[in-house]
């Protein structure tokens, strides 16, 4: 059996044209404090990475300062997929900006054909102004509300540019359209990576990535009982408890560890192949992550 930690991470960015996803992307890139990031797009002329973070340029490839790179799969996503999952060393975490009509949830499964890639959640970018506007359009609101339903994360940007009336109107309608999907607000798509591409690099060690964003705070639990994964990774993501996402190892009641992770209201829990130090990060909004909550789930025998 193949180690669950040898599965590469893959998240997708969707969102209709002018959300903000290449500024997201962008903002990823500068903050990826050493993790080595991959971004897949599929034109290099719909990806506009800033000058300033190219090293290198090359056929099918950009170098990115802190070893992070930019490829272009053109019609071929299975095969840039299983090139990077094959490359030495390999990324540390796969973006897949999608283009700004395609539905994310397609992306994905195309995505899990690839044998060693794991998918780490669907972000859906939309502008604040115009989303729901377009969302009612005849010809393209079909579109936006199929990528909105496929969200696990929806960063709504360019918040700024609204009231905060219209953003109250504006998260209300967005909970009825995606129900399951934890809603981010933006300006120029500054979100911190930890809230966005997995809670840790490396989920199990109790040192989550730091950052300055004041919006968010995370908490890390070393659960010492035997626990059930999957009504743990379930509690934590639909308890209500303000988690955003979380990712990390228990000790399950079976003898074994496991690994499990929430985005949003969605969770998952997995046999991990290898015994790991039990350890969980997760990550909300300042002043509504329920911290004594959460510690009383990992603390139940």
């Amino acid at each position: 059996m193949t180690a669950i930690t040898a599965f590469l991470p893959v998240t997708v960015i969707g969102g209709y044209l002018g959300a903000g996803k290449t500024t997201l992307v962008n903002h990823l890139l500068r903050h990826a404090n050493g993790r080595r990031l991959a971004v897949l797009v599929n034109e290099f002329g719909e990806l506009a990475i800033d000058e300033d973070l190219i090293e290198a340029e090359e056929d099918g490839l950009i170098s990115i300062a802190g070893g992070c790179i930019c490829c272009s799969f053109g019609n071929d996503l299975i095969g840039a997929l299983g090139d990077l999952a094959a490359m030495t060393p390999r990324p540390d975490h796969v973006i897949i900006e999608s283009s700004g009509v395609a539905i994310p949830g397609a992306i994905v499964s195309t995505m899990l054909l690839v044998e060693g890639l794991s998918s780490d959640g669907i972000i859906v970018v939309v502008d604040a102004e115009t989303v729901r506007k377009n969302a009612a359009d005849d010809y393209i609101g079909d579109t936006i509300t199929r990528q909105l339903s496929d969200a696990e994360i929806i960063v709504i940007n360019k918040v700024d540019l609204i009231t905060n009336e219209r953003r109250a109107d504006l998260e209300a309608w967005l909970k009825d359209v995606s129900p399951v999907a934890a809603l981010l607000p933006a300006i120029r798509g500054e979100i911190p990576p930890l809230a966005l591409l997995g809670a840790v690099a490396n989920p199990g060690t109790g040192h989550p990535s730091t950052h300055s964003d004041t919006l968010f705070e995370s908490m890390t639990l070393c659960p010492a009982n035997p626990l059930d994964a999957g009504i743990l990774a379930r509690s934590i993501a639909t308890g209500g408890h303000g988690v955003i996402r979380a990712k990390g190892y228990v000790n399950c009641t079976d003898g074994n560890s496991w690994l499990i992770q929430t985005v949003g209201k969605r969770w998952e829990a997995e046999p991990a192949g290898e015994m790991r130090a039990p350890g969980i990060v997760c990550i909300g909004y300042v002043e509504r992550l329920d911290k004594e909550a959460i510690a009383a789930l990992m603390n139940a025998s």
